[in-house]
């Protein structure tokens, strides 16, 4: 990961709620011939004790679930919007441009769970997202008959999290002209650069910390 001080938070609440918002993630592992392996999958955030864990499913007889079953050491990848910085938006252009951008790397082992859990994570998961306790698509408004069909094909997981690092790159290393040029040209962009934009608004330095961070 690209870690540099400035473009990291102090506050580790900031990075669990990024985790929050984005929690469609990448899961990253490899299989027993070193050879990578990735999924995308959404997941449940929990915290216990002192300690946050990952709940989630996926496909059994995939290349993912063989290989962390081999190799539980996973690494999950929180992500949101990102956009091209062109330096002609600088005070000074005559510089590199960059790319703004926002990302968690959570690493932890996986640990397979059994088909008790797994209903709980389905009822969790369709619970979060569906967002309606009176949708039709809840798992415990389900026929039993399809649900148990379902369950068959999938498996359930917990990742226990033992490193979080992340960056929150945002042109905080800019002068004021610049960081509020940058956000100018990015809210006339497209979806992604106008999301980055009021990522940097919601973020904008303080008490003259322009290039300072």
């Amino acid at each position: 990961m690209y870690n540099l001080p400035y473009f990291k938070t102090k506050d580790p609440a900031k990075v669990l709620e990024f985790m929050r918002q984005h929690p469609f993630v990448v899961l990253v592992g490899s299989d027993e011939s070193c050879r990578p392996i990735a999924t995308h999958v959404p997941v449940l955030i929990e915290e216990r004790e002192e300690s946050l864990f990952l709940l989630a499913h996926v496909m059994k007889q995939a290349d993912h679930y063989k290989a962390f079953r081999h190799n539980p050491e996973v690494l999950a990848i929180f992500s949101s919007a990102h956009t091209y910085v062109s330096a002609s938006w600088y005070s000074d252009p005559k510089q590199a441009s960059t790319w703004n951008y926002q990302a968690v790397h959570a690493k932890g082992r996986l640990r397979f769970l059994g088909d008790d859990k797994l209903l709980e994570v389905l009822q969790r998961l369709t619970a979060q997202y569906e967002n309606s306790p009176s949708s039709p698509s809840l798992v415990e408004h389900l026929p039993a008959g399809y649900v148990s069909r379902l369950m068959k094909a999938i498996v359930a997981f917990e990742v226990e999290i033992y490193s979080v690092d992340h960056i929150f790159k945002l042109s905080q290393n800019r002068d004021e002209e610049s960081y509020r040029n940058i956000v100018e040209k990015l809210e006339a962009g497209d979806f992604e650069a106008k999301e980055v934009a009021a990522a940097m608004r919601e973020n904008l330095p303080t008490g003259g910390a322009f290039g300072k961070i």
